[in-house]
């Protein structure tokens, strides 16, 4: 079973290098590497490539954001199962795909999410915040609840039933989707209580005061296009649920 990863670049040599050794140590061996550089100007696509010698995709060509670099990464994956590693990310640990990859081959299960750890921009040791996800019932959308989205592994056959991510969403887009995916009953998720992902504090949506109302404007859009009810509610919810993040360490 082949697990494709998708990683959008853009002028990331300094980070990037974390990201691919997390996945050229990873235990798994069937793994694809995906990336989608926006026209990187810097040594991007040097430091990708020294990591890798097999299995590896890039395309470099300018983009309209990073949900179309993401979109164009699903359209060209050829795993059975995507998901991402963003090039400010790493993942957790040396065997955590084997661990997703174990799940989806011995039940009958269309995705699998589990904790994110938010971690110093230079020591990605130093936990600043620890998003502890749960097993998902229906009820929890309308409480605000999402897993983190870099945490999210899922079969192809998702994205080729429901789409891909919507490029009217600057901020919002994986909300959106997942709000998509989570509303569909035929499909199963499992929850894996082990941290998945580590992702470096200062990410798009909280990089600044105006990209904060505009990611809250553009969950309650995404909460009311999807039919949740009392969607002020789950919002505020929502935003109150990732106070606790900062005093959770495991």
């Amino acid at each position: 079973m082949k697990i494709s990863v998708i990683t959008a670049t853009y002028n990331s040599e300094a980070n990037v290098a974390t990201a691919m050794e997390s996945l050229t140590s990873q235990t798994y061996p069937q793994i694809e590497t995906v990336v989608i550089d926006g026209g990187s100007t810097d040594n991007t696509i040097s430091v990708v490539k020294q990591n890798f010698k097999k299995n590896l995709k890039i395309i470099s060509e300018r983009d309209r954001g990073i949900y179309d670099a993401l979109n164009k990464g699903i359209n060209n994956a050829s795993g059975h199962i995507i998901g991402f590693v963003h090039s400010d990310d790493l993942l957790a640990s040396s065997t955590i795909l084997s661990d997703i990859a174990k799940i989806f081959d011995e039940e009958n299960i269309d995705g699998v999410y589990g904790d994110l750890q938010y971690v110093d921009k230079e020591d990605t040791s130093k936990i600043i915040r620890y998003w502890k996800s749960q097993p998902f019932a229906s009820d929890l959308l309308g409480k605000g609840w999402m897993p983190a989205h870099p945490t999210l592994f899922l079969r192809k056959e998702v994205y080729e039933k429901h789409g891909l991510f919507n490029l009217d969403y600057r901020i919002a887009a994986d909300y959106d989707f997942m709000l998509r995916i989570f509303q569909d009953t035929t499909l199963k998720f499992k929850y894996l209580p082990k941290v998945i992902t580590k992702m470096r504090v200062g990410g798009a949506s909280n990089r600044s005061l105006k990209n904060i109302k505009l990611k809250s404007a553009e969950d309650f859009r995404a909460l009311k296009s999807n039919g949740i009810k009392n969607p002020y509610l789950a919002l505020a919810w929502k935003n109150l649920s990732k106070l606790e993040q900062f005093f959770v360490k495991h």
